[in-house]
């Protein structure tokens, strides 16, 4: 939504200031309900102090698989496309995704195509779904295309979750542990320093480390945090220039337990994504170059690249995921098979079958894993301080005892 810097008239008098809206006929048309007879209107241009700031997509996944349900179902039902867009611009409880909509429709109203207004919207609506609806309208069947990218995000969506709730119990358990850790030594540990003091002799190996370890925390706490802080920050930049990148992508892939988990969800959302822009009729070259955007995997997009580059010297589309160690001998024995039989687009979708079920299994399996080995390691996390504290007290008790 824009931003526009009015001057206009009232009954009282002049009257300045700013109106956000999607075009300047509604700015004008919102001021004049109010009362305002503008003289003069003129859009701001975007700054850090004025624009809107988001990471990645600011539309859930969720949000836009419903978006794309409901919008099949309304165009089945005999809806316009411009009707369809108004309703679920109302409805939507996403707000991006309702600025977006609105714009969108009243670049429909000026006779625009569906695909060029969602176009404009790159951070919401990505390269896969603006061709894939293109498709569409070329082909007549847009309500068919809609319900087919329901069917893709549903999946996506499916997929990603059970990632998440892979991952997410081993980094709760993590912070879990560390904020333990963290209470232990800055909190307990430090009030029996005094008491270890007075014992004197040599203390055990085990409570001296601890007894250092706690200081650190006490006197130096701030640096773990900047450690912790720079971390994250050093992975972010690693991740935004392409040849760390896909060290990165390639060491993530690589990770034991979780490394072939994450490959089975790229392969999956690769081939899935595959599938549907061939079913679509999208050019073979034009689905490869999309489907490099959005896999989020350096080292298979690098892939996809020498793929693409290969179809254009005349050659096989699997040549290079042949020799890749990203790419099971699966995948390119179906796609080759679904090059010499017309039939591409049902190949990777048997493939994204195949690899979505792997990671429904993977993620069970490794739920079952993890649950023990995090248990076992916040047991001697937390053994490990309380064994500490606790060797040197039975020897104080037993020269207690001795006296």
């Amino acid at each position: 939504m824009a931003r526009f810097k009015y001057e206009g008239r009232t009954k009282s008098g002049l009257k300045k200031g700013i109106v956000s809206a999607v075009t300047r006929r509604e700015a004008i048309q919102q001021l004049a309900g109010d009362g305002i007879r503008v003289t003069d209107i003129e859009e701001q241009q975007e700054t850090l102090l004025n624009k809107d700031i988001a990471i990645g997509n600011p539309v859930k996944l969720q949000h836009l698989v419903i978006f794309v349900r409901q919008f099949s179902t309304l165009l089945k039902a005999g809806v316009t496309v411009v009707d369809a867009t108004a309703i679920l611009a109302q409805q939507t409880e996403s707000k991006p995704l309702k600025k977006a909509l609105l714009s969108v429709e009243s670049e429909l109203r000026e006779g625009n195509t569906l695909s060029d207004a969602l176009s404009k919207f790159n951070r919401i609506f990505e390269p896969f779904f603006v061709n894939m609806l293109r498709s569409g309208e070329a082909s007549g069947n847009l309500d068919e295309t809609l319900e087919r990218l329901g069917d893709h995000y549903e999946k996506q969506y499916n997929t990603r979750q059970k990632i998440r709730s892979a991952l997410s119990y081993p980094i709760v358990v993590g912070i879990v542990a560390l904020g333990v850790v963290i209470f232990l030594l800055t909190s307990v540990v430090p009030t029996f320093v005094n008491m270890f003091a007075d014992f004197g002799g040599e203390l055990p190996l085990i409570t001296q480390f601890v007894l250092n370890a706690s200081d650190f925390m006490v006197d130096w706490w701030y640096i773990v945090i900047l450690l912790i802080v720079g971390l994250f920050a050093g992975i972010s930049t690693l991740k935004k220039h392409p040849k760390t990148k896909y060290q990165f992508d390639s060491f993530v892939l690589r990770i034991p337990l979780f490394g072939k988990l994450i490959q089975k969800a790229v392969l999956a959302r690769l081939t899935r994504t595959l599938s549907s822009l061939f079913s679509s009729s999208v050019p073979i070259l034009q689905a490869l170059a999309i489907a490099e955007t959005i896999v989020e995997n350096e080292v298979v997009a690098k892939v996809i690249r020498e793929s693409r580059d290969s179809l254009e010297r005349g050659n096989s589309l699997t040549e290079p995921m042949k020799n890749h160690w990203a790419f099971p001998p699966l995948i390119s024995q179906m796609i080759q098979i679904g090059e010499q039989t017309g039939s591409l687009d049902a190949m990777l979708g048997k493939v994204a079958d195949f690899y979505e079920k792997e990671v429904d299994h993977a993620t069970e399996q490794l739920k079952s894993l993890i649950e023990p080995l995090m248990i076992v390691f916040l047991a001697a996390v937390v053994g490990t301080i309380v064994t500490a504290i606790m060797v040197p007290m039975f020897e104080i008790f037993n020269d207690v005892q001795q006296y």
